[in-house]
């Protein structure tokens, strides 16, 4: 059963009570990422919710992680282009110690300058694990170049310079002015009782920050054009990607884009992984999926292969894609997707955090909660029409974009060959 209200400073909440279960899974999920901010105050979404965690006026940052690791709970955080999430899970009877420590968190963090100045130190050996990673460093790439002269090409994490050049001043303005009653959502799933959790939550979420300032929305809706880019790095293996418009979030077109990218590339089963890795025995990992933001969605392939390959493999993806384009799917096809997504669905959905996540985000992005039933119904109207629809709308190429990373032996001819292969 699921329960919406608003604590008295005007957060919303959203509970569902699954009374057969031994836990409570509690979620602050905040409005805000990396497309709230400049190339100047890069990596300051992160860097908050690295500070939340570094102690407050009632706590240091080792009793914080005590309070819950002592109650065999699981306290973390994780921050995207779009929302920021706070979570704890607990036993069912330890639900007012989450609730209590989430709160403490937001409301009476100390945003110490000696820690800030630690934390740089321990982002920027984040981000140093994040530049070991190539299909990490192959998808800002893409994104650099996809979404040019928007915050959506803004690394998350930030740069080396933007993290050293915060201060304590400049992250609490910024704090101050997202971190704010309108912007967040309580999302509480598990073994509760709601009127009891309401009381617990308007007791401890008591302070209320509300934003009087004028916040003008972003433009974050880049026009795409063709563009190809890539970065050398010393690897044994290239990393690929090929980016094209996909579904922005809320749109119904989003349930047709996912049963065409099973079949097309995102299961071990999909026409890409068969032929290219099975068949032909030339990649490592190879698979699509679709990504959706508030102005603007992105449909991406990607391929991890030896240099050696990569026009060979790029031919394989160009020659799937002519096919699909020309003999789309089958209906056989059409309905075991569909299967296949709501059984995935349903599977991940099997957890408290999943589920808290699902109706958190939902009521933050959307202003309502999607239930199960309403996605698996969603999934179930999908047509053969709807499908050749988002076929013909994904796969243009006058708005592909291609960025790779890795030992490249001579770019200027692999791009010249690319450009031939997936632009023309």
């Amino acid at each position: 059963m699921y329960f919406k209200d608003k604590l008295n400073n005007g957060i919303r909440v959203v509970m569902e009570e699954i009374p057969y279960v031994n836990s409570v899974s509690i979620g602050m999920i905040i409005n805000n990422g990396s497309v709230n901010e400049d190339k100047h105050l890069n990596g300051v979404s992160h860097f908050i919710e690295h500070m939340l965690f570094k102690g407050t006026i009632n706590r240091t940052a080792k009793a914080l992680a005590e309070s819950i690791d002592n109650i065999g709970g699981q306290i973390n955080a994780f921050t995207g282009s779009e929302y920021t999430c706070f979570y704890v899970k607990v036993l069912d009877n330890h639900l007012p110690i989450a609730i209590e420590i989430l709160s403490d968190m937001l409301n009476n963090s100390k945003f110490d300058h000696n820690d800030i100045e630690k934390e740089k130190g321990v982002i920027s050996e984040e981000i140093n694990m994040y530049l070991d990673s190539p299909e990490d460093i192959v998808y800002d790439v893409l994104s650099e170049i996809m979404f040019e002269n928007t915050p959506l090409a803004l690394p998350v994490l930030g740069s080396y310079e933007t993290v050293n050049n915060l201060n304590r001043e400049m992250i609490l303005e910024y704090y101050k002015k997202h971190y704010t009653s309108e912007n967040i959502v309580i999302s509480v799933v598990g073994n509760l009782d709601s009127k009891d959790t309401m009381s617990m939550l308007n007791e401890h979420f008591y302070k209320s920050n509300i934003n009087d300032n004028d916040n003008p929305s972003r433009n974050n809706t880049p026009l795409l054009s063709q563009k190809i880019r890539s970065q050398l790095k010393e690897t044994e293996q290239l990393n690929f990607c090929l980016g094209m418009e996909g579904v922005k979030r809320g749109s119904d077109d989003i349930y047709s884009l996912l049963v065409m990218n099973n079949i097309f590339g995102g299961s071990m089963s999909s026409r890409l992984f068969q032929k290219i890795r099975e068949e032909k025995g030339l990649v490592y990992s190879v698979y699509s999926h679709p990504t959706s933001f508030k102005d603007i969605g992105t449909f991406t392939i990607y391929a991890g292969l030896n240099s050696d390959q990569v026009i060979n493999v790029a031919k394989l993806i160009e020659e799937d894609i002519e096919d699909l384009r020309k003999n789309l799917i089958t209906k056989d096809e059409l309905e075991k997707s569909k299967e296949q997504l709501k059984g995935n669905y349903i599977l991940g959905m099997e957890s408290t955090f999943s589920r808290m996540f699902d109706i958190g985000k939902s009521e933050l992005l959307f202003g309502k909660i999607l239930s199960p039933e309403d996605v698996l119904e969603k999934i179930d109207k999908v047509r053969m029409e709807d499908i050749e629809r988002i076929i013909f709308s994904t796969f243009n190429k006058d708005k592909y974009n291609i960025a790779y990373v890795g030992n490249i032996p001579n770019s200027k001819k692999t791009n010249e060959c690319l450009k031939e292969i997936f632009f023309n």
